[in-house]
């Protein structure tokens, strides 16, 4: 039986270098059946004669490979190889190669070769504006009885028992149909009938692949990367003591503020796991964090395109450096995504939609989310913003009413929520907006020039950090480097491209939202105008993860559809795929190794070795009966002296004594420890003075930090008797 020639036909063909005959044109164009459907090109006059266009390449079988396509891919990635950091690094090149690929990416897109995903289509549905007012004439006085008495800044049993029948009356209130849990509920016993089948497709295996892989970039080396804790973990810490010791705060003024959800949740993680007040505590809350963000970065993509957009969105932000490190390093970062995540995502099915109950959701996710962490008050902001970019396009004509219903009862829902934070809030403005308007300059700091300068400068600085530098903030970041691997930062910059000629072309809606969300989610980042050099910030920008990862997963998506199409049959599909795995294996080795290597090494250059020491001083403890007479000498910029405890395990005593409290401890018998910075001679010197007794050695520090210690030994002791491993007696 005969069949035609494919495209691995033909290249198998060249390496034998008998290349098989090409059809001729018209001949090939006949069996194309792909492409019958596009209208044919019409023919361009000359003169009075008229001639058809040149005819695009034909390989065989009607095969018309998508060297566009593959060209502007190709010119992005050398685009962002010449921005990759190094001493010589130039941004004309980059720019300049970017301007092509973008050139060559529009007449790709003109040829059919890259093709968006299509988005789904509006959905007609009549609202029943009618609410269950017993419901609501329930819940709002108990959510007037919670306010009440969420006076003086804390939880309690009653005012947290009132405020959450309040939101689950209110949510009844508005609900339409059958009650969630109710469907759940039918899903499970579906389920779990008997006979049960499990079956394997291709499609379920690549979904446990990418999940195993996102696990994998999410808690390797996990207490490893990164080693060791700064101030703010210290904040953190002391924190959650309070909460597990009685102190229920609704917001947390230590340090200029913090929200509420990561003290409790690592206060459940200590008390369920037995983990102590330790970075790993922190670090497995916001690992969790970031991991359940995933999910609806899913979703999302799916609701946007299809569920290979989803995949791609979930693996690429699962696997980023970005989201991995503001995940690992044990801060409220990861809970500004993980709630724009589910409020966008329900936002946007709403308003395709039109269905009451996503808005409820959205307003749900955007209530709790401002428990979270500050950056994310700039939410309800996109919310609106989302909502009037709809209302003007032609896809809201006849939904317009029912679009602001849902937006009242999203605000409505996202306020009971709120109401702890409203009242203290009220109760204390200065300590709630402090943390923000200290960077706008309103509060803590002069404007060092003309605001909108500054504003515009931020605005670039904090637009171009996806391929040019992530900022100057080592805890989070590796200072000067892209937030975006090379992978990902050419499709990034191509998915841009691709929704903005689509918006051009159809204007959806949901395209202009993708575009104008993530400069809106950067904003707590941008304006940072009291100290610019803040930003750009990958925390505070945080919330950008959503969009930025949606289009590149779009824009992989729209790659391999124009592959697809272009070479049909399974051929096109394999080859396709083959090109997003490597794609994919690069941004992955790439993402490692900025995670694994480079955040790692910059980190332990930056941070202090509180760990070394906390270490020391708890051997010192098992050997001597205790810690007491253990101590820490400050010096300018060395140690946060509350981590060294908390890292010997004491976590409320500050192990720090300052000079002119040495000579207080004469009197005691016991032996006696003090740590000294290696350069603070001046205070070594006055412990030889007071204790000539004593013994000074160097400690050796895996990471190239020493120290000195100072060993006072008692009465009957022999001075430098059982020194610790790594210590180093001096002369």
């Amino acid at each position: 039986m005969n069949r035609e020639p494919t495209v691995l036909d033909f290249v198998k063909s060249l390496l034998r270098g008998k290349p098989l005959a090409i059809p001729e044109l018209q001949e090939s164009l006949e069996v194309s059946q792909p492409f019958a459907e596009q209208p044919q090109e019409l023919p361009v006059e000359v003169g009075k004669k008229t001639v058809p266009e040149e005819p695009p390449e034909v390989l065989a079988s009607g095969v018309i490979f998508p060297w566009r396509g593959f060209l502007a891919l190709g010119i992005a990635l050398a685009a962002q190889i010449t921005l990759t950091p190094s001493p010589d690094r130039a941004w004309i090149p980059g720019v300049i190669l970017y301007l092509c690929a973008a050139g060559v990416l529009v007449w790709s897109v003109f040829k059919g070769e890259w093709l968006l995903a299509e988005l789904p289509a509006t959905e007609e549905r009549p609202e029943d504006y009618r609410v269950q007012s017993r419901w609501l004439y329930i819940g709002l006085p108990l959510a007037l009885a919670a306010f009440m008495l969420m006076g003086g800044n804390r939880f309690t049993g009653l005012n947290v028992f009132l405020w959450v029948l309040a939101i689950l009356f209110i949510v009844l209130a508005f609900w339409q149909g059958d009650l969630p849990f109710r469907g759940w509920w039918r899903w499970l016993k579906e389920r779990l009938r008997l006979p049960w089948k499990f079956s394997l497709t291709t499609w379920t295996l690549l979904v446990i692949a990418c999940i195993g892989l996102v696990i994998f970039f999410r808690t390797y080396r996990m207490t490893q990367v990164p080693p060791e804790m700064v101030s703010d973990h210290a904040e953190k810490l002391l924190d959650i003591w309070d909460v597990l010791h009685g102190q229920t705060s609704i917001f947390f003024p230590r340090n200029t503020g913090r929200e509420a959800i990561q003290m409790y949740l690592t206060a459940g993680i200590i008390q369920l796991l037995h983990t102590g007040y330790t970075f790993l505590s922190l670090k497995i809350g916001t690992i969790l964090v970031g991991l359940l963000t995933l999910p609806y970065i899913y979703l999302l993509g799916k609701e946007l395109a299809n569920r290979r957009v989803g995949l791609f969105a979930l693996l690429f932000a699962g696997i980023g450096y970005w989201p991995n490190v503001i995940s690992r390093v044990g801060l409220r970062f990861p809970l500004y995504p993980m709630f724009v995540a589910p409020t966008l995502y329900y936002l946007i099915r709403g308003l395709r939609t039109s269905n009451r109950n996503d808005f409820i959701l959205a307003g749900l996710a955007l209530g709790i989310g401002l428990h979270g962490y500050t950056p994310i008050r700039i939410l309800p902001i996109l919310v609106l913003i989302t909502v009037g970019l709809f209302l003007l396009h032609p896809q809201a004509k006849g939904k317009r009413l029912q679009v602001i219903s849902g937006l009242l009862v999203l605000a409505l829902i996202s306020l009971i929520v709120f109401l702890p934070l409203l009242r203290f809030a009220l109760e204390f403005p200065t300590l709630f907006d402090f943390r923000a308007f200290s960077r706008l300059g309103i509060t803590e700091s002069v404007l060092p020039g003309p605001g909108l300068l500054i504003f515009l400068k931020n605005l670039w600085n904090a637009s171009i950090m996806y391929f040019w530098s992530d900022g100057n903030i080592w805890v989070h970041s590796v200072t000067g480097s892209p937030a975006l691997d090379i992978i990902s930062a050419a499709l990034y910059f191509s998915g841009v491209v691709l929704l903005l000629i689509r918006y051009i072309r159809k204007r959806t809606w949901q395209d202009l939202v993708i575009l104008i969300s993530v400069p809106v989610l950067m904003f707590p980042s941008i304006l940072s105008l009291a100290f610019p050099a803040e930003n750009p910030a990958l925390n505070r920008a945080g919330g950008a993860i959503v969009p930025v990862f949606l289009i590149i997963a779009m824009a992989l998506d729209g790659f391999m559809s124009g592959v697809e199409q272009r070479i049909p049959s399974k051929t096109g599909s394999a080859f396709a795929w083959g090109i997003a795995l490597i794609l994919i294996f690069f941004s992955a080795l790439g993402n490692y190794d900025l995670v694994f290597n480079q955040y790692q090494r910059a980190y332990e250059l930056s941070s202090w070795n509180t760990s070394e020491m906390g270490s020391l001083i708890r051997d010192f403890g098992e050997m001597y009966g205790g810690t007491n007479n253990a101590y820490v000498v400050p010096y300018p910029y060395w140690v946060d002296t509350r981590l060294v405890g908390m890292n010997a395990g004491d976590p409320t005593r500050d192990y720090a004594i300052p000079p002119d409290l040495i000579a207080s401890t004469l009197n005691l018998p016991q032996p006696k420890m003090f740590l000294v910075k290696t350069e603070d001679k001046a205070d070594l010197s006055l412990l030889r003075q007071l204790f000539p007794q004593g013994t000074v050695s160097n400690y050796a520090s895996k990471v190239g930090k020493d120290f000195y210690i100072y060993m006072v030994p008692a009465a009957s002791s022999s001075p430098g008797d059982n020194l610790a491993p790594g210590v180093i007696p001096l002369p």
